[in-house]
């Protein structure tokens, strides 16, 4: 009985210690970085430029060619942003990891639906992650100013992990509607700041890179 106690008394420590890491780390991730987000696309500054608008990739349905409802209002987002001058060219970043399952693509043909050059259209296509979509604009497409479109509870991690490598970031919120499952979002996200603090904190890899492919040039050397 005195071995169960002793045990329930680290379990139960750990676990304060665990959920004190987790807390104090979404904190700090969200102080650090709201002071970079705007609310609207019509609220960031016209003499703010970029060298490019990124869209972190989400579900999408390869059969009809539509975005999910969060997807479509980043890349919706990113659009105004583009046209507002804030942006020169987009980075379509995304899971494209197997051949009957592709968000870039999904994401280019409704830009390029909407009149956008293909010149100005960049894909990611092993943006897997939130991290590793961040890590790859610099090391791959060698961004160094960036706007990150998406919705508000995921955009204080991405703008964290892209201010902590080197580039000048700044976010707007894509929350255009309310969404399903908001509340499961929301914790899963508070479990993905924590992870993100320690893979900047360790320094980590993103699953690929490869050659570079440099944003100032033309987006179809990006394309498959």
């Amino acid at each position: 009985m005195e071995k169960i106690k002793k045990i329930f008394k680290i379990l139960v420590i750990s676990g304060l210690i665990a959920l004190f890491i987790l807390i104090s780390v979404n904190i700090y991730i969200i102080k650090t970085t709201e002071n970079y987000i705007y609310t609207e696309s019509k609220l960031v500054p016209s003499d703010l430029k970029v060298d490019a608008v990124l869209v972190l990739g989400a579900k999408v349905y390869p059969k009809t060619g539509r975005l999910s409802d969060i997807l479509k209002d980043r890349v919706d987002t990113a659009v105004e942003i583009y046209r507002n001058g804030n942006a020169e060219k987009f980075l379509l970043s995304g899971d494209h990891g197997q051949v009957d399952y592709d968000e870039v693509n999904v994401m280019k043909d409704y830009l390029l639906n909407l009149g956008i050059p293909e010149e100005d259209i960049f894909l990611d296509h092993a943006g897997f992650d939130t991290y590793d979509s961040v890590v790859r604009a610099k090391e791959v497409f060698e961004v160094k100013s960036v706007i990150i479109s998406t919705q508000k509870f995921h955009l204080y991690r991405a703008i964290y992990i892209s201010r902590k490598k080197g580039m000048q970031t700044y976010g707007v919120v894509a929350d255009k509607q309310k969404y399903v499952d908001e509340i499961r979002n929301n914790l899963r996200e508070s479990l993905a700041r924590t992870k993100s603090f320690f893979d900047i904190l360790l320094n980590a890899s993103p699953k690929f890179l490869g050659e570079t492919i440099p944003i100032t040039g033309a987006g179809q050397q990006s394309f498959d």
